[in-house]
């Protein structure tokens, strides 16, 4: 029997303050910095599913979806969504929250696909995994969809 594991443990969380370094002359913070954090966690949940090191094979997709300003708390939630032989594909959403109003914003919207290397750094097998909430089902059954993207987009590179 394959090796299977719930979303929830790869589920990952990181709240970062968002400070003026991180930010553009508009005080808002660089999507370059973003996607940094992005990457990041993206890579701790794909660890924590597969039990090992993992690199990043690509950004599929980035939607910034609205800005973060100086003084806002920037949280990160990062799963597992769907699994291929070595490959992980990985979800990521961030919230921007205005610690003086209590205002939550959706920011921004990711997927990536990390890949389990040995310590030779060659791919290896990954358990596959297993949805439970509506969102984690739904985000598993479009999967295939996103795959298929994935592989058409090489096709025209």
């Amino acid at each position: 029997m394959e090796q299977a594991y719930s979303v929830e443990r790869s589920r990952t969380v990181q709240t970062r303050l968002v400070l003026p370094p991180d930010t553009n002359h508009m005080q808002t913070i660089f999507g370059g910095k973003v996607l940094s954090y992005i990457d990041e966690i993206a890579a701790l949940s794909a660890m924590q599913h597969s039990n090992s090191v993992v690199v990043t094979a690509s950004i599929d997709s980035v939607d910034f979806l609205s800005s973060a300003t100086v003084g806002d708390a920037l949280s990160l939630e990062a799963y597992v969504t769907s699994t291929g032989r070595t490959s992980m594909e990985v979800y990521v959403k961030v919230y921007s929250t205005n610690l003086l109003t209590s205002v939550k914003t959706l920011t921004t919207e990711s997927f990536l696909t990390m890949v389990a290397v040995d310590g030779d750094g060659k791919p290896k097998p990954v358990p596959k995994v297993i949805p439970q909430s509506e969102e984690e089902k739904r985000l598993f059954k479009t999967a295939p969809l996103r795959k298929e993207h994935r592989k058409n987009r090489a096709l025209i590179l």
